[in-house]
């Protein structure tokens, strides 16, 4: 009987272990991904897409929402440690709920259903559910928080925005023109690739 419960508790720190080194594996890479900005030509220059999500996506998908909310906590953390801040904090407190905001309902989706039908309708879901919250905290926290960071009116960031696409007129155009199709293009190029990598990839992290 005794061999039996050190079997298990054997078992179940091994399972520990590896959990928290791919945490920190897969954390490792959306901090260097997140170092890679590409500008968009429908947004000012402060907002410029990352593939950070990707590895976060992947590891809600191996181990579950809860450890891709870490691991976005830890990418976030770890590029303030590398670049530090402008918005004292907030900025990057608003990025690690958009983030979240993706990965976390589909990584509960595909955790209900794990298939590839479940995959894409997480993704879906994430990307839509990144986009309306992207949105909110955009409107009333990110720019605001940019704002006072550059010493500007948040009336200057709008006619930056202005400069790029005449429809925007003010914040909620801004919002409209601008924040929304950035995060609805991010979730769907995120997502394409983790369609494409995942099942070539998902094996790595299931070896005992």
């Amino acid at each position: 009987m005794n061999t039996e419960s050190n079997v298990v508790q054997k078992s179940q720190s091994k399972i520990g272990i590896r959990t928290i080194a791919q945490i920190g594996m897969l954390s490792a890479i959306a901090t260097v991904l997140m170092l890679f900005e590409i500008p968009l030509p429908f947004a000012p220059a402060f907002y410029q897409i990352d593939f950070s999500e990707v590895p976060v996506l992947v590891g809600c998908f191996v181990m579950g929402p809860l450890a891709g909310a870490v691991i976005e906590l830890v990418k976030i953390l770890l590029n303030l440690v590398i670049n530090g801040t402008i918005t004292a904090g907030v900025g990057e407190a608003a990025n690690f709920l958009i983030g979240c905001a993706l990965c976390v309902p589909a990584g509960i989706i595909y955790k209900r259903k794990r298939s590839r039908s479940g995959a894409l309708i997480g993704l879906a879901v994430g990307t839509i559910f990144m986009t309306a919250i992207g949105c909110v905290l955009n409107a009333f926290i990110l720019l605001p928080a940019y704002a006072t960071a550059f010493g500007m009116p948040i009336d200057a960031l709008v006619e930056m925005g202005s400069a790029i696409n005449a429809s925007i007129t003010g914040l909620s155009t801004f919002v409209m023109f601008a924040v929304a199709p950035f995060n609805l293009l991010k979730g769907v190029l995120v997502s394409l690739i983790v369609l494409l990598i995942y099942k070539k990839i998902s094996p790595i992290f299931r070896m005992r």
